[in-house]
């Protein structure tokens, strides 16, 4: 049995893998386009695994993923391809839309196409599971209920709306053409092999290298906080025995303002690797002026995947940090290769002849 993964080596979709293969012998096929958060470092564990199947590709090209689901007759896709990063959205749109929209509307119709020509019993097994964000949903004021999937889209930002148009995507070729679709929603992951442009590992990172910790506007934003082997659990789960169309919103029970989540950080590394001067990191924290839009808080209410499914996160944001800032400091030549510019240069030289 094999499943197929979009954007596997990315942040979250990187950690989905190797959670996965850590209790499947069932194959993953990848496909990752490797932009620039696209790492193949997070892969190094698995060189040689012959359950583990990388291809460099763009889920927009139907030739190549079509020829993918020929050739390894996957029983699920997983698709995890996204641009991301909400700062990055509001400079340049034009490549949310085309990974998030256009990229999506291409998979779906691969996935169709393959999926229509299945024998009956795989054709029934078949699932097309998608990963989407708690932003689709727009922002809450401090009484507000946490998000439920009920809850109306309202998003805010350029990422979140490329977002929100792919959940519709997604549930429009369930209802149109009987895709077996699943959709999750999930609030902000940390954990191992995130790219340095978002907020705990630029901290982290900022606050070793004795540079300032930049704070948006007052720092009270409210995010719900997931450690990433939690979320991929919770994915599995859901390939596993998730109702066909349904969406379920997958959450850390951990409300936290993001200053606390810095002063948090900068106490764990207190604790584990101190500054020379014996200073708190916290004297580190700058403020900056808040992005436009800011959506003000985030929270998710994950009732539903508990309740039917059996689901909920094994970490605290207090343990989830501390195992996050021990993986930061155990993998230097990780960060040096992300950081330095060296690991896109290697991917240039690598695939120069392969695009």
């Amino acid at each position: 049995m094999t499943i197929f993964v979009t954007g596997s080596a990315g942040f979250i979709g990187s950690n989905f893998v190797h959670t996965w293969l850590s209790s499947s012998d069932e194959t993953v096929v990848n496909l990752d386009k490797l932009t620039y958060a696209g790492n193949l470092a997070n892969f190094d564990a698995l060189k040689g695994d012959k359950f583990h199947v990388f291809v460099r590709g763009d889920i927009c090209d139907r030739a190549l993923v079509g020829k993918l689901l020929a050739e390894h007759k996957p029983r699920a896709v997983l698709n995890f391809a996204a641009e991301s990063h909400v700062d990055r959205s509001i400079h340049g749109p034009g490549d949310f839309i085309e990974t998030n929209v256009v990229g999506t509307f291409n998979l779906l119709e691969s996935v169709r196409a393959y999926w229509q020509d299945l024998p009956a019993a795989d054709k029934e097994a078949f699932r097309f599971l998608h990963v989407s964000t708690d932003e689709v949903y727009g922002t809450l004021s401090p009484t507000d209920p946490p998000f439920a999937e009920t809850k109306n889209y309202e998003p805010n930002s350029p990422y979140s709306a490329s977002k929100a148009a792919s959940d519709h995507l997604v549930r429009a070729w369930h209802h149109t053409y009987g895709l077996p679709v699943l959709t999750t929603n999930c609030s902000n992951n940390y954990g191992p092999f995130h790219f340095p442009e978002k907020l705990i590992p630029l901290v982290l990172l900022n606050a070793l290298a004795g540079k300032p910790l930049p704070i948006y506007g007052d720092g009270q934003q409210v995010r719900d906080w997931l450690y990433v082997e939690d979320h991929c659990r919770a994915i599995a789960r859901v390939l596993e025995a998730g109702k066909v169309g349904e969406t379920y919103n997958i959450g850390g029970w951990n409300e936290k303002p993001n200053l606390e989540v810095v002063n948090t950080l900068c106490a764990v590394l207190d604790e584990l690797q101190p500054r020379a001067d014996g200073k708190p990191y916290a004297e580190q924290i700058t403020y900056v002026k808040d992005r436009p839009g800011h959506d003000r808080r985030y929270a998710i209410d994950a009732r539903k995947i508990e309740r039917e499914l059996g689901w909920k996160p094994q970490e605290t944001f207090e343990t989830g940090i501390r195992k996050t800032v021990q993986w930061y400091l155990a993998n230097q030549a990780w960060v040096m290769g992300v950081t330095s510019g060296a690991y896109r240069q290697w991917v240039s030289q690598q695939y120069s002849n392969n695009k």
